[in-house]
This record gives C-alpha cells, structure tokens and sequence, in this order.
C-alpha cells in the first residue's frame, strides 16, 4: 500500500507534490484537496496529521478536516491525538484544551492518550475547571485501568492544591504503583504536610531511589536533619542505590547537623560513583564542608572545580565570611568579578555579613551602594538586615536606627533584633526598648528578644525592671529556650543541654572540667560571671558557668576522642563570653583545635587564639 501511495505521489508534477505534502494553510489544504479530485488521484496521498494541525484551531476548517479524515482508514482520534500532544506541550497549551471540546462538538470518541494530552494541558495551566471535566471523562469511558493517568490525575490534584480530592483518588484507585505514592508524598511535603508525607511513606509496600530521597530532602527542609541522616542509613541497609540528588540531599542533612565524618563519606562515594564532576553535589559540599567547620575541605572542593557557578562562588564567600576571614572574601569576590562571573543578592548578603563581623563599616557601605548602581540587584530585607547589623556591632547605634527609620520596605524581626543585639554589646537602654516594643509587635513568642532585654536591664543592675520582662514572658506563655549543643563522635550524635548532669560520663565530664579549671586559672582565668545575668551570690553564678552545654560536650569531646584530632560542636545560641575565653585557654591547654558553631559564626580556637575578632 505504501508502495502504491508513493508511486502515485511521484506520478504527479513537483508542483503538485509539494502542494499536497507540505501545505500551511487550510486554503492551501482545500487547493490541493481539489488537485487529486480533478486528477482522480486518492486523497490518501495527503498526510492525516497536517491536515490535523493546520485546521485544528478554526471552527469551520475542523469541521471541513472532520470530514475529510472520514475518507481514511485511520482512526480520527489517533490523527488528532498527535495535534493534541503538540499543542499540550506548545507554549499556548490552552489550545489543545480548545481542540478537544471540538472533538467532542463532533462526537469523535476520545482514548486514554487524548486525555493524558489535555490533562497535561491542563496541569501546565493549573485549570482546574477543565481538569475536572477530563477527570470526568475518565471515569466515563472506563479508563481508570490506566495507571499512567490515574498519577497524572494525582499530580494535577496535587499541583492545584486540592490534597483532599488527591487523597480521594489515591483510595480508589484499583492498583497503585511506585509513582502513585512518591506523588502523593512529593505534594503533601510541598504542602508543609511533613507528617501526611512520612505516613504515606511509611506504608509503602516498595520503594525507589525517588521514594527514599524525597523524604530525605523532606526531613532537610522541615528542619529535621537528625531524621534524613538516619533514613539514609536505613536506604543504605535496604540496598538502595543512591543517585545525585540523594547525595545532594543527604549532603544537606549533614550540612545542617554538623555530621562530618558522614559527609566525607558521601564526599568518597561521589568520587566513586562519578558525581564528582556535578556542579550541584560540588556545590553542596562546599556548604556541607563550610558549616561542620572544615574551611580548608570547602577551599579544596571549590579550588578543584572545574566549572563554578554564582552558587559555587557565594557559597564560598558566605563560609570564608562566616569562619572570620573576611579579607580573603572580598578577595574571592574580586577575583569573581575579575572572571566575568556576575554576582547575586546572596553573593552581598555574604559580603556583609564578612563586613559585619570583622568591622569593615566603610566597605559595607560601598557593597550596599553597588548592589544596585553597578549590578542592578534590588536590596532585599536581609540584605537591611545585614546592615544594622554592620552598623550595631560597630557602635554605631544611631545610624543603625536611622536606617531602619528611611527602609523603603517594612523592617522585619531580624532587622529589629540585630539593633537589639547591638544595644546588649553597647549597653544603650534606650534604644534597646524602642526595638523590643516593635519586636513584640512582630515576633512576639521568640525567646530571645526577651532575654536580650531583660540581660540589658540585668547588666544595669536594674533588677525590677529585668524581672518585669520575665514575668511578661511567663505570661505571654513564651518560654525560654536551653542552651543546647551537640558533638558527633565515632558516627554518634551526642546531645548536652545547660546544667544538664544525666549524662553515662557525667562524673567523668566533671572531672575533665576540674582538671581543665585548674590549668586555666594558672594561666590567669577569671570566670566572667556577669553574663551570669541572675541576682544570685557569685559562686552560684560560677556554678551556672561551668554547666553551660558547650563546655559540657567539649568535656566529652577531650574524654572520647583521640589527643590531637579536632573538636566540632554545634550550638542552638550564642557562645557566651566566658566560653568564649575559656575556649581559647583549653585549645593552648591540650594542643587541640577546637571549633564551635553557634547560632551566628563559627570559632575556631587554636593555640590559645580565636578565627573571630569578636565572639557576638
């Protein structure tokens, strides 16, 4: 047949077969329709799916195309299935939407492809309304046995936002593969449904790589990093290989909860697997490597890179800055900007935040005024935020309050809370109050902007005043939150809290501190008990001191770990002033690098000296 088709397509003159295979316009179509009428040529020479999609979007040309394609033997909806999957993914899908009630004005009777091409139109458009009605017809036409659209229908459910009607759908359908699940867990996790998503995946009768990393990056994302670490390791056990986005993932988990040794592990198996070479995996190292304290891992990584995107260059900038080298950030920068590489407003937020912690006021300023004058990037309110915090640091308190006054956008709670920070160091009251008053406004259950206060007061000696916060606290049902820190040793995460004595070495975690105080006080320490800010007799103040969650897990540290090997440990607050100096002493003491995270920076206390110049 085929052989007789184009035998007689070459029968006729070059003029007419361009005309019958390549015409663009329903005129041209209906001229060449006529050709083969006057020359008794068969119609079946012209190809069915251009006449398909030069008529599909005029009502009167699908009506003439209808009745042509009656004279082939092809089905008709198969013809206009392929002008459907064309304009689903075209960049005006809502015109399959149009070609479909078309077909159904003409009775053509659709399948289970002309449904799964409206339904991704449909999805493309978040329609809801057509959506419906090609759900509709799905369970008109029976076609509910097809398990490819029953997860497209999951997935439009999902994207427009209605989980019930997802759910719904989930329940009755008559068998569910993979796909179905990892759908349902991928939208109730993007609908803030942590617990619905670990439900579902709990319940799965099996999973893929997709299943196990979604949850992961769940875990990641809801801020419980503790947990994607722990189902990677039960991926691990079950034999599941991982892939990029995995390692990506779980890179992410150990970026978060300080677990080195398993991010040099994932580090390893990249190498291994062949991800060394992906930009995203080497990027999230970098991350992974700059917040488990380990800036000479993070230089390594970024300097072997072959191909550095603004990420790779930011993230950089933003852990040299956050570890106190801020020289050599505005010289990453530099050299950034020497390469073409055009910075982000997250390259500036970590070329403040490099000012900012190191006191480099003047340079703030030029960085702030060139965001927009030679990049164009719009400040945005952390980049506000960056700068009352330059401001505050530097004493500077008054600028810093008139810049809050002139911000062309509504100051949020950070940008209060780092001017209140800065009244704390440069014990203005005055100030202090005027930010609490608004941070009540606008964050009224944090814990911290009390506290801050009431120290305030404290440092001031004035008692009533700092017990009125307090009571404010208890009565707005706001409490305060402990002092927690964290260590990983030997794969093992373990926990201290303030005060804290439940621990199985508690004893020897005693011990090693008195052995500790000793050497100290022989090299001139002097608890600083006036961050002790409670009106109590000094050796209490003492007590409260040596019980902060810091010091406590650098005791387990120096007891479990081998001499000489670096000493990591995460903290939920700040690093308060005594430890901050006592810190310094202890790395001289035991020849030991020790390296803290708190809520803002990272200290990296080496022979008797620290990486910042300051501990706020």
């Amino acid at each position: 047949m085929q052989v007789i088709m184009s035998s007689s397509l070459h029968s006729l003159p070059w003029s007419a077969q361009n005309l019958v295979s390549n015409f663009n316009s329903p005129l041209e179509l209906k001229q060449a329709h006529a050709h083969l009428i006057k020359t008794n040529t068969p119609l079946s020479l012209i190809p069915p799916s251009r006449i398909a999609s030069v008529c599909a979007l005029s009502h009167l040309d699908f009506s003439y195309a209808h009745r042509l394609l009656a004279h082939f033997h092809q089905r008709q909806i198969v013809v206009w299935n392929s002008c459907l999957k064309t304009l689903a993914e075209s960049d005006s899908p809502f015109d399959a939407i149009l070609l479909f009630r078309r077909l159904r004005e003409f009775d053509v009777v659709p399948d289970s492809f002309t449904c799964a091409f409206v339904l991704k139109a449909c999805t493309a458009l978040l329609d809801d309304k057509n959506g419906k009605i090609i759900h509709g017809v799905v369970e008109k036409f029976g076609f509910q046995w097809n398990m490819v659209l029953q997860n497209m229908i999951l997935n439009f459910y999902g994207l427009c936002g209605e989980m019930s009607t997802a759910r719904l759908v989930f329940d009755k359908m008559p068998q569910r593969d993979v796909v179905s699940w990892n759908v349902m867990i991928t939208h109730l996790v993007k609908s803030g449904d942590f617990e619905g998503a670990y439900g579902f995946f709990s319940r799965m009768p099996e999973r893929n790589v997709r299943s196990w990393t979604m949850m992961i990056s769940a875990c990641v994302h809801c801020g419980k990093p503790k947990e994607g670490v722990q189902l990677f390791l039960e991926m691990e056990k079950n034999g599941v290989q991982v892939n990029e986005v995995t390692v990506v993932a779980v890179l992410s988990a150990c970026a978060d909860l300080g677990a080195l040794e398993l991010g040099m592990r994932i580090h390893e198996y990249s190498k291994r697997s062949g991800f060394g070479g992906n930009v995203r995996v080497l990027n999230t190292l970098i991350d992974m490597y700059v917040k488990c304290g380990c800036l000479e891992e993070a230089r390594r990584v970024f300097e072997e890179m072959e191909k550095r995107t603004i990420v790779s260059w930011s993230a950089m900038i933003q852990g040299l800055a956050i570890h106190g080298h801020a020289q050599e950030a505005l010289r990453v920068f530099s050299m950034m900007i020497e390469m073409g590489v055009m910075p982000n407003g997250v390259t500036f937020i970590g070329l403040l935040h490099a000012c900012s912690h190191m006191g480099l006021v003047d340079e703030g300023r030029r960085f702030f005024s060139c965001m927009t004058r030679d990049y164009g990037i719009i400040p945005e309110i952390e980049h506000y935020g960056c700068m009352v915090d330059l401001y505050s640091r530097a004493g500077l308190l008054q600028e810093a309050h008139e810049f809050i006054m002139n911000m062309p956008i509504k100051p949020n709670g950070v940008v209060w809370g780092a001017l209140l920070g800065g009244c704390k160091v440069h014990k203005n009251i005055e100030l202090a109050e005027e930010a609490t008053r608004h941070l009540a406004q606008l964050d009224p259950l944090n814990d911290g902007y009390y506290i801050v206060l009431s120290n305030i007061y404290a440092e001031a000696e004035r008692w009533e005043d700092a017990s009125r916060v307090r009571k404010l606290m208890k009565n707005r049902g706001v409490k305060k939150k402990p002092g927690c820190s964290s260590i990983m040793v030997d794969g093992v995460i373990h926990e201290f809290v303030a005060g804290d004595d439940s621990h199985s070495q508690a004893n020897e975690i005693s011990d090693m501190w008195e052995k500790l105080l000793d050497y100290m006080k022989l090299r001139g320490y002097k608890p600083d008990t006036s961050v002790v800010l409670l009106d109590v007799e000094e050796k209490e103040k003492e007590k409260f001191l040596y019980g902060h969650s810091e010091k406590l897990a650098l005791c387990f540290g120096l007891i479990n770990t081998p001499p000489g090997s670096v000493i990591r440990i995460m903290k939920n607050l700040r690093v308060c002033e005594d430890c901050h100096a006592a810190f310094k002493l202890i790395s001289a003491i035991v020849n030991r690098e020790i390296v803290v995270r708190d809520r803002n920076r990272f200290h990296c206390f080496k022979d008797g000296a620290c990486s910042c110049q300051d501990f706020w």
